[in-house]
């Protein structure tokens, strides 16, 4: 973990709320004078958001799992080296929408590249910038879901939306695995629950965390 700032990070399935939840978080930091930075995995930078376009184009249905993974790395990465460690190192809060956890959950579950592959190569892209904390927007499939093709246009809906129900149950299994390995960094809140309920809850968790309150 890089010392001064804080880095906190959500994770969660499909349609579990974590963009309006995290602006909410920013909102309630920065009432209180907190220096915020959000930013989204992948992306962030414009090379990162270069990548993420690659990754997440809906054409791209014939990339590798490899392929996949290794880009998501490369993201993250460069999202690191230019805009993460920079604000952390100036004393500011940065709160990431998603970040390794997504990598672990996503490739080496649910594209069953396994644990230790992607966890080692992960480690190489981010070598000491672990998150403080990491607050898990735990969400059912049928809801995520539910909730992404309600409330999202049609050129709103990622190669991974499309999945199928399948995968993102292998996602939300994976997550509670991780939740389980990392119970040190992993906060859970259930994003089941109505949407005010999820921030306040969010917002309580991130305020010990920010206050160092065991």
């Amino acid at each position: 973990m890089i010392e001064s700032g804080k880095f906190i990070t959500f994770e969660g399935g499909e349609g579990a709320g974590k963009s309006t939840v995290i602006q909410a978080v920013k909102a309630d930091l920065e009432a209180k004078g907190f220096d915020v930075v959000v930013t989204r995995e992948p992306g962030g930078t414009p090379i990162a958001e270069q990548i993420r376009e690659v990754i997440l184009d809906v054409e791209n249905t014939a990339m590798a799992a490899k392929t996949e993974v290794l880009l998501y790395a490369a993201a993250r990465a460069q999202h690191l080296a230019e805009l993460v460690i920079p604000n952390l190192a100036a004393g500011k809060i940065v709160l990431c929408d998603r970040f390794v956890d997504s990598s672990l959950v996503y490739q080496a579950y649910a594209r069953d590249l396994g644990f230790d592959a992607v966890y080692e190569l992960n480690q190489y892209a981010i070598g000491a910038c672990w998150p403080e904390a990491t607050i898990l927007l735990d969400v059912t499939p049928e809801v995520g879901l539910a909730r992404v093709f309600a409330n999202r246009d049609a050129g709103e809906i990622n190669r991974l939306d499309q999945e199928n129900v399948a995968f993102h149950q292998a996602v939300y299994e994976g997550y509670h695995d991780l939740a389980q390995r990392f119970a040190d960094r992993f906060i859970i809140v259930d994003a089941n629950q109505h949407l005010t309920t999820v921030i306040t809850e969010t917002i309580q968790a991130v305020s010990k965390v920010v206050e160092n309150v065991e």
